[in-house]
């Protein structure tokens, strides 16, 4: 779900925690496009307090990430760690995504 969504130097911050599953994958992937929408295109997502994700949060994501490219923008994903990060390494998604 997400915890925290802040607008910091033209960058939309979003801080994402618990677990994501298909229902909150909707949900986050709704208001990340509304930003989109509204002309901002680079994401900074921290999922350092998310234990789980699954191909649905992480199909959110790469959908946020292509609409933000095809915008002139990106996906910045910071604090990959335990099974997100292992999911992220067996998916490539460490190639899609700039991680820091």
């Amino acid at each position: 779900m997400i915890q925290e969504i802040t607008l910091l130097n033209d960058q939309v911050h979003v801080s994402l925690a618990g677990s994501i599953y298909a229902g909150e994958a909707a949900a986050i992937r709704e208001k990340l496009v509304a930003y989109i929408d509204k002309g901002h295109n680079q994401f900074v997502i921290r999922v350092d307090q998310v234990d789980y994700i699954d191909s649905s949060g992480l199909g959110m994501l790469v959908a946020i990430q292509k609409r933000a490219v095809q915008n002139g923008g990106g996906v910045i994903i910071k604090g990959l760690r335990g099974i997100v990060k292992e999911l992220f390494e067996l998916t490539r998604l460490t190639k899609v995504f700039e991680i820091q």
